[in-house]
């Protein structure tokens, strides 16, 4: 703001030093100081520094008023970007952090395209408004500076040309109006064609099979042309305002210059002088209006914003609590229950984990085994009843803390647009050490052969979501991942459902050589990958109807040994 003011000032001065020159054009080899009104002490301050009025030094004065406002013109610029820059950046960092606090509970139940569309489309939007609303600030300030400096000239004129910029405020206010609804819809498309185009990319090969991708398409077709209409709706509004700005200055300007010279007999100099400088506030005043009016498309994504960060930020998880730094004891489920909203999954649940103890939860689909996985992991937070590690609640906790201790292979296996070695390491800095553990894990999800086959074998890219190579290599790979880091407890979600047989029978020998090594917690369909654990949990309808070995499992529960048979191994 103070840089605004320096260059409205300085480019005011500027344009001071024009009057002395016009009187001279009328043959006075000296100016006078007394046509300027109350901005005579600009030539008397000349004159105080010993400088004679006269063209040569007018001209000097003039050119340094504006290399002046260059400078100062300069600095407000690259200082804006510099602020602008800031915000932009604050906001996307702000946003991801909330993102990464937002609670696992309250993502479920979040629009998927609005998150994705407000974190990208939307924050481009949303930088596009701080421009505007930098532009429409500097615009303000200029008025008000060019406003004061033609009051300080000629208060009669500058009180006229208020009064006409005032009444052409009220023909933009209406356009402003229809710019915000527009902008609003805008962003509720932008929501809805984010949220098809992810389903489109993930289910793009059932759609390109089953031959529904045309239909698909044409629903992406239908949000784009309304996108399209409400920009071109936007477009319009920004047209009109474009084209009016300067026939509305001059009507204005007109109008005044009449008045004052036809019916209050002003001096022409004076109104010159106080009209160079309400034309540059009545310019900047139309800037303002379209500068505004851009911010106002943008009216929607900001207020979308808004709320987005609100609701992230009242949903952020706790992590003030202690810090666990490794699993030594057990797990303890106590009376656990959790509903989602009305529907209950999980009632009562009793169940102890010991350390480098291996257990399978086994049931029909909506038994609750992956809700019990996700409150085991402290994802969801329990109902009623708690969980303890190591005799500590799960609520007292830094759950994230418990969170790196442990290791999850879901069944949809989780593959990132990168090479072999990053997604196995996440990342980690290419050291001999780390080297040794990436190819160490391989070999233990016997992937190792199929990597050294590769060009540029770890070095070799996997395509979006590991689209490169086959379910079977995407699991493997995921499985890698999580022997490679430094785990206490193992989540395995149907982690072998994508493969064959004879990987199967590998991996699950690898799995087994961790028995006792390390706490596994095995979700399984295919049961003949869970024969040889500990204990089997049986779920059904959110409780535990049985848990024991899995032979004496097969003997003793109806259910159990039901099920076993289906599967005729």
């Amino acid at each position: 703001m103070g840089l605004n003011i320096s260059v409205g000032l300085l480019d005011g001065f500027g344009l001071v030093m024009f009057l002395p020159m016009l009187q001279m054009v009328d043959g006075d080899k000296t100016a006078s100081a007394n046509d300027l009104g109350n901005l005579s002490f600009l030539i008397e301050g000349i004159k105080g520094l010993g400088f004679e009025i006269d063209l040569k030094n007018v001209l000097i004065f003039m050119l340094l008023f504006f290399i002046l406002k260059g400078g100062a013109r300069f600095l407000e610029s690259y200082y804006r970007t510099v602020v602008q820059n800031y915000f932009v950046r604050s906001l996307r960092v702000k946003s991801i952090y909330f993102l990464r606090d937002f609670s696992f509970k309250n993502f479920v139940y979040s629009d998927s395209g609005r998150i994705q569309n407000t974190l990208s489309g939307e924050v481009g939007r949303v930088a596009g408004a701080s421009n505007s609303y930098f532009s429409t600030l500097q615009s303000a300030i200029m008025v008000l500076v060019y406003s004061v400096l033609a009051f300080m000239a000629n208060p009669q004129f500058a009180i006229m040309v208020f009064i006409g910029g005032l009444f052409s405020n009220f023909i933009f206010n209406v356009i402003n109006k229809k710019t915000i609804e527009a902008s609003r819809r805008i962003t509720r498309e932008g929501h809805d064609f984010q949220g098809l185009l992810i389903q489109k990319v993930s289910f793009f090969k059932y759609l390109k099979a089953t031959g529904l991708i045309d239909q698909f398409t044409e629903k992406l077709k239908e949000i784009i042309i309304s996108i399209d209409f409400n920009n071109r709706k936007i477009g319009f509004f920004g047209a009109i305002l474009y084209a009016t700005r300067e026939p509305l200055i001059m009507t204005v300007a007109v109008a005044v210059i009449l008045l004052q010279t036809m019916v209050f007999g002003q001096s022409l100099g004076l109104i010159i002088l106080s009209l160079l400088f309400f034309y540059r506030a009545l310019t900047y005043l139309m800037t303002l209006q379209t500068f505004y009016n851009t911010f106002l498309t943008s009216a929607g994504a900001l207020e979308n914003m808004q709320e987005f960060l609100r609701e992230l930020e009242m949903n952020t998880e706790d992590y003030s609590g202690e810090s666990i730094k490794k699993f030594e004891k057990f797990i303890d489920l106590n009376y656990v229950s959790f509903a989602y909203g009305d529907t209950p999954v999980l009632k009562n649940i009793r169940l102890t984990i010991n350390k480098n103890e291996s257990i399978a939860l086994v049931g029909e689909s909506g038994s609750g085994k992956t809700t019990l996985i996700n409150l085991i992991t402290g994802l969801l937070p329990v109902d009623s009843g708690d969980i303890r590690i190591d005799g500590k609640l799960y609520s007292s906790l830094d759950i994230k803390s418990l969170q790196h201790r442990i290791g999850y292979i879901t069944q949809e296996p989780v593959i990132f647009s990168d090479s072999v070695y990053n997604n196995v390491t996440f990342w980690s800095a290419k050291s001999p050490e780390n080297l040794d553990r990436f190819w160490m894990a391989l070999e233990k999800a016997n992937i190792a052969e199929f990597v050294r086959q590769l060009p540029e074998k770890e070095n070799s890219l996997l395509g979006n979501n590991g689209i490169l190579v086959s379910g079977g290599q995407k699991q493997r790979i995921s499985i890698a991942r999580e022997l490679y880091k430094e785990i206490d407890i193992l989540i395995m979600d149907e982690a072998t459902s994508a493969l064959d047989s004879e990987t199967e029978k590998i991996i699950q020998e690898n799995i087994e050589d961790l028995i006792g090594k390390i706490t596994l917690i095995i979700v399984a369909h295919r049961l003949s990958t869970i024969k040889n654990v500990d204990r089997v949990i049986l779920l059904s309808k959110g409780e535990i109807t049985a848990s024991d070995r899995f032979k004496d499992l097969v003997e003793k529960s109806p259910d159990f040994k039901r099920m076993v048979a289906l599967q005729t191994f």
